[in-house]
């Protein structure tokens, strides 16, 4: 079985988000960086060449496919934040129609800023998914 191919880094995550070419993106990403730490307790890793992550659960599909990855995240792309680990939580969908804009994908929740949404929504899906994701999906 191939190896997950986002593992974490010892790369700088105040030095990657510094790095952020667009100023309300790396601004946006150092207040999430703020968010994450406080409503985890844990301190960011980076995973990849470009997601921030907080907690590491290790997951295992009925394919037998297993592998390690952060609990809760983000990534500042050009086009958008990209948030993983929030919509897995029990109230994700109760909460997502009081987030604001946003759009959804497979795995990610995806802000176009961070003053598009509600700040306290946004802060307790990321308690639950986090708490959720260790508490539940990590004791299987």
């Amino acid at each position: 079985m191939a190896e997950n191919k986002t593992q974490p880094t010892d790369v700088s995550v105040e030095e990657f988000l510094a790095a952020v070419e667009h100023p309300t993106r790396r601004a946006d990403g150092f207040e999430l960086l703020d968010m994450m730490r406080q409503a985890t307790g844990q301190e960011p890793v980076m995973w990849g060449p470009s997601i921030i992550g907080f907690g590491r659960y290790h997951y295992k599909y009925e394919t037998g496919r297993e592998g390690d990855s952060a609990a809760v995240g983000f990534s500042p792309r050009k086009a958008n934040l990209a948030l993983y680990g929030l919509t897995y939580g029990p109230d994700a969908d109760r909460l997502l129609p009081e987030l604001g804009k946003h759009k959804t994908g497979a795995a990610c929740l995806y802000v176009n800023n961070l003053d598009d949404v509600d700040r306290g929504i946004l802060a307790e899906m990321i308690r639950t998914g986090y708490k959720h994701i260790m508490e539940e999906l990590h004791s299987q």
